[in-house]
């Protein structure tokens, strides 16, 4: 189902033929986030995403725009901690015309000065829009917490100031060191020949230099635990967590099962005790992110300034709950049945599927068919998952608070079991 093929200069391509369908997904994925940014550049890997987009040598943004559009395909990319994605989704006939446009930008976009400005503004907007969402705020918050003088504290978008800063010079030298053949995953998947994909990669990429080896990780520091950020609002946005497992952990389909169980939906754990049973919040769940070395998880809940105690309070004894007694056998197989039902229902779609292959190169992560992501689910135990919800709350819980605040009750009950 999988081939895999390494350029000369680094560059990794990947693809799963999918003879069925009559589309292709192709994306070119960077290591290149917001943790390899340094403090006085943070949004720099955002700004250029958003960069590429702008023209090149011989293309229009117009053009770029038209020319995906009259294949009727679609064309997108995003940036987040850890790497940046351009991908574009078109019928199978028109792969090799996908791959001109996105080489075209990433080879040769212009980064014209007037264009640079315009954008800043477009992104200077961005930055005021997430922060006009302390429902999204919130978690950039925790992060910060979680990762206090780390890179990976970071925020994708940048700051104000930073990228006001940004200019054409810097542009250069971050795609000069980031932008090379050993940080690059070409993935396909759709209805497609993987000796074609590699042929129009290497016709176009052949020229990349292949970088040099990225050193060590920075060292984690000790978390904060507690950040809060004072906002008109009418509800205090609350994150309460923990530093969670790294991608390529050992227990990582465990904790994703404690994730499902406590807060993935709405037989869970916090949605049935804070919104089901209490009416105490509009919306909550769980997440956990995983990054190179480590991860999040937390619990998330909106609910007004005189009940934030009490839902504190609520989230604490949940996971203080579940680190003591475990997943009841019932609620794993139940988390079991809604984890493998989301994996294989994504799978239907080639840009998911695209997605995983291109994740699995990039970071090293095992690449399971199907048949076995199911049998390791399966295999996860009730005592592997009491195991990984000990480990979280024994990590030390983080309480990031988004809204108004100020009020001394409010801030008192942010403290409270912290």
């Amino acid at each position: 189902m999988y081939q895999r093929t390494v350029l000369p200069n680094g560059i990794r391509i990947v693809t799963e033929a999918i003879p069925h369908v009559r589309s292709a997904a192709i994306g070119f994925w960077y290591r290149a986030g917001s943790r390899d940014e340094t403090p006085e550049q943070n949004g720099i890997s955002h700004f250029i995403e958003h960069l590429m987009f702008k023209g090149t040598k011989t293309r229009t943004a117009r053009a770029i725009a038209e020319a995906i559009d009259a294949a009727g395909g679609q064309m997108n990319a995003y940036t987040s901690k850890e790497h940046t994605c351009y991908y574009a989704r078109v019928l199978d006939q028109h792969l090799d015309l996908a791959v001109e446009i996105l080489a075209d930008m990433l080879l040769n976009s212009v980064f014209a000065p007037s264009e640079m400005e315009k954008e800043k503004g477009v992104i200077l907007e961005e930055i005021k829009m997430y922060d006009d969402s302390p429902d999204e705020l919130v978690h950039d918050l925790f992060a910060e917490a979680a990762f206090f003088g780390h890179p990976l504290g970071q925020g994708v978008l940048g700051k104000d100031e930073t990228v006001r800063a940004l200019e054409r010079d810097d542009i250069v030298k971050y795609l000069n060191t980031r932008y090379v053949g050993r940080n690059l995953v070409v993935a396909a998947a759709g209805n497609l020949d993987h000796d074609a994909v590699v042929d129009q990669v290497a016709r176009w990429f052949a020229d990349l230099p292949e970088g040099a080896a990225d050193g060590l990780p920075a060292p984690l520091k000790p978390a904060l635990p507690r950040r809060v950020l004072a906002k008109e609002t009418e509800q205090v946005h609350l994150c309460v967590g923990s530093r969670g497992f790294g991608r390529n952990h050992d227990d990582r389909y465990a904790v994703h099962l404690v994730d499902v169980a406590l807060g993935g939906g709405m037989s869970s754990r916090f949605f049935q005790d804070l919104r089901e049973d209490r009416g105490l919040v509009y919306s909550t769940y769980t997440y956990h992110t995983a990054f190179q070395e480590t991860g999040l998880f937390a619990v998330y809940a909106g609910t007004s300034p005189q009940n934030v105690r009490e839902v504190v309070e609520l989230i604490h004894e949940g996971l203080a709950r579940a680190a003591k007694e475990g997943l009841r056998p019932d609620e794993l197989a139940r988390a079991k049945e809604q984890l493998k039902g989301s994996l294989m229902l994504g799978l239907e779609n080639t840009a998911n599927r695209m997605s995983r292959i291109a994740r699995a190169e990039l970071f090293q992560e095992e690449l399971l068919t199907p048949d076995e992501l199911i049998r390791v689910i399966d295999a996860v135990s009730v005592e592997d998952a009491h195991r990984v919800t000990r480990a979280i709350v024994d990590n030390g819980l983080i309480v990031a608070a988004v809204g108004p605040v100020d009020d001394e009750p409010v801030r008192d009950a942010l403290d409270t079991g912290w």
